[in-house]
């Protein structure tokens, strides 16, 4: 490391911590009044959110929650989800959002491996801890969060329902200072193999994090995401990387935030209309299932722009969308990137185009946002050219990635190899820096010597008028090594069958985009593609089930 000056500072000069309470100073100071809302049960002010969080941090600390010790949170998405995303961190504490769609044997996993001392849930997920409780090791107390005139009955140990110890709470609470790189949040991934992985953010990360966002999704006129007048209701689950880390951002910016509480296709759509939501974020899933309701019919989406990730936007999607006056974008990252690396980039003469005719530029996976270095190498780890058309996995450093894995050293040491953080993601970057990611490592097709895109396919399947959705997985093949093979949903009242997806193919196999190898010989039409518990599509059991 280069030696470089540095000079002492004044005695009384004050050494300015990055932390999470910093985030909270400037939403309140814009706009005390803008609401908050919850789906169609309540709403209040910025000025009482900062009063809520302090009579939360007493609550905390009343229930016996110290520095260092870690709360889990199990909730839909709702307005308590975002006191504790500053509640909890700002007393020093570590917040564990727990990932509900798991199995409740991997929600006991998670929460002994985190060492969770405290847990707030709401009615709905008691059963699941009722049944296990003896196999949660941690925990000392329960608080209980309820939508309903009083808190369920429960067997649990709880110190209390949410809103009364809120009410018989201080409404003054000193945050301390304290080191910025303070464990904040936990959370665990979904991986299709073994146990869960925990990955951790330190307060600096996720303020570094939060300022990124923010520039990001508000500086670029042709991208307006977030700005002052944004009305913001995430579609992602809050124990998902925090919910992509926008409810920090829109905080910060002081822009009207409404939670909808329990993921329903038409209450989702209701409160978008109610609500004139202008940004959402979620899997293209959640996506479809919105775009197939009744109401959505009737709703005026000419401003509604909508960050998708998790899974690949396709254009087929994208273009249904475009039918609506729905904007779309693509958001690249994961887990253990807190998770923005990189978006859609558009440029003023993109935005002349009309808006079906953008397609191509937003199903991109866009350009790695500030702060973020993204490289494509070879095993070797050597880079590979910026020609559009190299191939190999994506590799990235920013100031927010997860530095380990919790508890699982080599692990760690794995994810960062040679000093970068591994994807896993296969991927090209074109001469302008755009990013396209062609398929996942462990997802690639190796077909007859050569590597098949299996995202490619679902992506040109996608545009068939009649198909809502498609997996391709490979399958072993004695001939050729492996042969891809599709699942289908297809639109409500639509009609195909394997010769109509294969015609349908070979339009661009004359053109040139792909071999004709590459048009799957098997094919099933069914109702549901496997997920898993964010939303993407789950390979690994479609794999395992064809087998």
């Amino acid at each position: 490391m280069a030696t470089t000056r540095i000079l002492p500072p004044a005695d009384n000069a004050y050494q300015y911590p990055l932390l999470i309470k910093q985030l909270l100073l400037s939403g309140p100071r814009y706009n005390p009044d803008q609401e908050i809302v919850y789906a169609n049960r309540s709403k209040y002010t910025y000025s009482d959110l900062v009063e809520r969080i302090h009579r939360l941090a007493n609550a905390l600390a009343d229930a016996g929650v110290k520095p260092g010790d870690t709360v889990a949170v199990m909730d839909w998405d709702t307005p308590r989800y975002l006191e504790c995303f500053f509640a909890v961190p700002m007393i020093g504490a570590v917040l564990h959002t727990v990932n509900v769609r798991l199995s409740p044997e991997q929600i006991v996993y998670t929460m002994n491996h985190a060492e969770d001392d405290v847990v707030l849930v709401h009615d709905d997920f008691l059963p699941i801890l009722e049944s296990v409780r003896d196999e949660i090791k941690t925990v000392k107390t329960y608080i209980q969060l309820t939508d309903d005139a009083s808190a369920s009955n429960t067997s649990l140990d709880t110190a209390g329902e949410y809103e009364a110890l809120l009410a018989n709470a201080g409404t003054q609470f000193d945050f301390p200072d304290f080191d910025e790189n303070s464990v904040a949040t936990t959370f665990y991934t979904t991986g299709t193999t073994g146990n869960p992985k925990g990955v951790y953010f330190s307060h600096r990360q996720l303020v570094l994090h939060t300022l990124a966002m923010t520039g990001s999704l508000s500086a670029n006129d042709e991208m307006p995401l977030l700005r002052s007048s944004s009305v913001y209701m995430p579609v992602t689950p809050m124990f998902h990387v925090h919910a992509w880390g926008v409810p920090y951002a829109a905080t910060v910016m002081g822009i009207k935030q409404v939670y909808p509480g329990r993921y329903e296709p038409e209450l989702l759509v209701d409160l978008l209309k109610a609500h004139k939501v202008t940004f959402s974020h979620c899997v293209p899933t959640i996506m479809q299932m919105m775009m197939a309701t009744e109401s959505i019919k009737t709703a005026d989406l000419s401003n509604w722009h909508v960050l998708i990730g998790g899974s690949a936007l396709t254009k087929g999607l994208c273009d249904a969308g475009a039918k609506l006056g729905i904007r779309m974008y693509t958001g690249y990252g994961m887990s253990e990137t807190c998770p923005l690396l990189s978006t859609t980039h558009l440029k003023p003469e993109d935005l002349d185009l009309p808006l079906e005719q953008q397609t191509a530029i937003r199903v991109k996976t866009g350009v790695a946002v500030p702060m973020v270095e993204i490289e494509i190498v070879d095993p070797s780890g050597k880079p590979v050219p910026h020609d559009g058309e190299a191939k190999g996995e994506v590799v990235t450093r920013a100031p927010w990635l997860t530095q380990s894995y919790f508890k699982e050293k080599q692990k760690g040491e794995e994810l960062w190899e040679g000093g970068w953080l591994h994807t896993g993601d296969v991927a090209s970057m074109e001469p302008d820096n755009s990013l396209t990611i062609k398929d996942r490592i462990k997802d690639v097709i190796k077909t007859g010597g050569e590597w098949l895109s299996s995202l490619d396919l679902e992506n040109l399947i996608s545009q068939h008028p009649a198909v809502a959705g498609a997996a391709v997985v490979g399958v072993p093949d004695e001939k050729w090594g492996e042969r891809p093979y599709a699942l289908i949903t297809l639109k409500p009242g639509e009609i195909a069958g394997l010769e109509d997806i294969q015609t349908h193919l070979q339009a661009f196999v004359d053109k040139g985009d792909i071999n004709k190898w590459a048009i799957p010989q098997q094919m099933d039409f069914v109702d549901d593609i496997p997920k898993t518990s964010v939303g993407k599509i789950n390979k690994k059991l479609i794999r395992d089930q064809l087998k």
